[in-house]
């Protein structure tokens, strides 16, 4: 049988220099040094704004009075820098500094952009706030914690209507309110547009030249499990020298990027790595206003057909959405894989199911396939960390680590966990002294909590492979170690396309189960329209048949009882985002379902709920 044949990627990293140390520790780094990179963004808008000042920078469709969307805004290099020089005079005005910085309640949008770019000019730190903390939170409970632990001294929002209650219930009424259109009842609110229209002075260039490599950037809050989010400190040395990293190892980076991507600004992946990497290469980047979700992945369908990227950027809901798309949708492949050089997924397991997909209709339209990139890392890793080695990946493939970065396997519980050290590391967590403390061991290296495998223990040059979160794993009443990672990747493949995600329950208990968060594709199994109540679909006997063969095939596939799932509890109430079960790029957070939702494990486990279907027969 022929090796598929892929489109051409270079691959600059491909072997490692492993050391042993003490007690099982091993070392593990590539042979590459990091090369000189800038020490500051603001150093490459400078250097864009001179060299393509006509390039756009970014853009965004324009919002029409009745909700929809109409052709393309465009901001180049040349406006972007004139923008951030005004805004940062506008900020260096009120005194803002790290004590008192710059956050942004609203999601992407060019506002945004720009005012994260005067921020930057101006040696101000900002931070993005999940919008969900926002719009979709009923208390407000975690966007009161982000402003207490930021104390801002500005907060931006895109609308003033749409935030108006949660500006009323958590934003200090001494803190200036600055939005893009609307108005927020009661409350006085400077316009965008007075900060675009500053003049700037001198002491704008001042700021910028007094920023260094250890200035503070930004703060990035992390999704938060059980407690509530922690502030990550983003210096400039950090994501610059992170960008250098993708750089070496994605040199297809270097060839003027244009994304497409949706991916939110107040989580690493998209604020820093996808941001950062357009504005650093001097690419251009389209606001995707779509998501993958029913209601909304329609608007990303329509930019793709329309923006041709270069790389392209998504989750695994929104690679599986792609994938049943372009199964019909001509114009969809025609367009996104005219030139797209990579596909890059993170945040969740991609199901092999999707990724064959993929590579079919590639196959099928264009003779050959596209990489799926992949790796690991974390907001406190900038978040780039470990790479591929070569375009032949399977599900859970990591590869190998960046340019200038050293990984610690360390033994722990039974498992071996990846530790950071390096450029792209944070120094720790803003106001959180202890917890910094706790995040790193003796040797300065970041504990990453991510357990990782050999992909081939006789050749470490393969690299690495995912073995899921260490705290995930439990023991059952038997004491048998359950591994979560892999079992959970396992249930979401064989139950592709109708499992978004699934938890593992089981701790101290006799047996495994799993609570299994449907995808909307199950509505289509059922017959029912895409508005129907989940419980209906999940009632209907086509679904409840398609659960009971995946329950078969587990359970048939099953090596002992740490991996059979002797239950599976389908689950027709959505995530919380209150309760930190779901992030915004759609990962469930596996602690926070298990503690929000102990009651109904408990449950499952003692008898047939409702919705709950265990396998026939014993195949254990």
């Amino acid at each position: 049988m022929n090796a598929p044949r892929y489109r051409p990627l270079e691959f600059p990293i491909t072997r490692v220099e492993l050391r042993e140390g003490r007690a099982e520790v091993r070392y593990l780094e590539a042979p590459v040094p990091l090369q000189p990179h800038a020490w500051r963004l603001t150093d490459r808008l400078l250097h864009w704004a001179e060299v393509a000042p006509a390039r756009s920078f970014i853009a965004r469709r324009v919002r029409l009075a009745d909700g929809s969307t109409g052709d393309w805004r465009h901001v180049s290099y040349q406006e972007a820098l004139h923008g951030a020089r005004c805004i940062a005079q506008a900020l260096l005005d009120r005194g803002l500094s790290p004590e008192r910085p710059v956050a942004i309640l609203s999601g992407n949008d060019l506002e945004h952009a720009l005012l994260s770019l005067g921020c930057l000019y101006a040696g101000i730190p900002f931070c993005a706030i999940s919008p969900a903390y926002s719009l979709i939170s009923q208390d407000h409970q975690k966007l009161r914690h982000a402003l207490a632990t930021l104390t801002p001294g500005l907060v931006f929002a895109a609308d003033g209507a749409a935030y108006a209650k949660a500006i009323a219930g958590a934003v200090d009424p001494g803190v200036e309110i600055v939005l893009a259109g609307g108005a927020v009842p009661g409350r006085r609110a400077t316009p965008f547009a007075a900060l675009l229209a500053t003049v700037p002075t001198a002491a704008v260039d001042a700021a910028m030249q007094a920023t260094g490599p250890d200035t503070i950037a930004k703060f990035l809050f992390t999704s938060g499990s059980t407690r509530l989010p922690k502030a990550v400190i983003n210096t400039h040395r950090m994501w610059c020298a992170n960008q250098q990293q993708m750089l070496q190892s994605m040199p297809v980076l270097a060839e003027v990027p244009v994304l497409v991507d949706w991916l939110p600004w107040n989580h690493t992946f998209g604020g820093n790595h996808n941001f950062g990497l357009v504005l650093y290469n001097g690419g251009t980047l389209y606001i995707d206003d779509g998501k993958p979700v029913p209601p909304l992945v329609g608007e990303t369908l329509r930019n793709l057909r329309e923006i041709a990227p270069t790389v392209y950027f998504n989750v695994p809901t929104g690679f599986e959405a792609i994938a049943q798309a372009m199964k019909t949708d001509a114009a969809l492949r025609r367009n996104l894989l005219s030139r797209v050089r990579m596909f890059f997924y993170a945040g969740a397991a991609l199901a092999q199911p999707v990724w064959d997909a993929l590579h079919e209709v590639q196959e099928r339209e264009i003779g050959e396939r596209i990489v799926m990139g992949t790796g690991l890392g974390m907001t406190e890793s900038g978040p780039f960390a470990i790479f591929i080695t070569n375009p032949h990946v399977k599900a859970g493939y990591l590869g190998v680590p960046a340019a200038g970065m050293q990984l610690k396997l360390a033994p722990v519980d039974g498992k071996t966990e990846v530790r950071y050290r390096g450029p792209n590391v944070t120094p720790g967590y803003w106001r959180a002294s202890e917890a910094t403390a706790a995040a790193f061991d003796e040797e300065g290296f970041f504990r990453s909590g991510d357990a990782v495998l050999w992909i081939d223990e006789r050749d470490p040059h393969q690299g690495l492979r995912f073995d899921g979160r260490i705290a995930e794993d439990f023991k059952l009443a038997t004491g048998t170690f359950v591994s979560v990672g892999p079992l959970r990747a396992r249930i979401i493949a064989a139950g592709a396309p109708h499992v978004q995600d699934a938890v593992i329950t089981g701790m101290n208990c006799n047996e495994v189960g799993a609570l299994i968060f449907p995808t909307a594709a199950v509505r289509q199994l059922a017959g029912l329209p895409a508005d129907a109540p989940l419980r209906h679909a999940l009632e209907s006997a086509p679904v409840q048949a398609r659960f009971q063969q995946l329950a078969d095939q587990l359970a048939a596939s099953a090596t002992g009882s740490a991996s059979r799932i002797a239950r599976l509890h389908l689950m027709h109430e959505p995530p919380s985002i209150d309760r930190s079960e779901i992030t915004d790029k759609g990962s469930i957070n596996q602690r926070a379902v298990l503690e929000q939702r102990a009651a109904l494990v408990e449950a499952v486990h003692a008898g047939n709920l409702p919705f709950t279907i265990q396998p026939r027969g014993d195949s254990a």
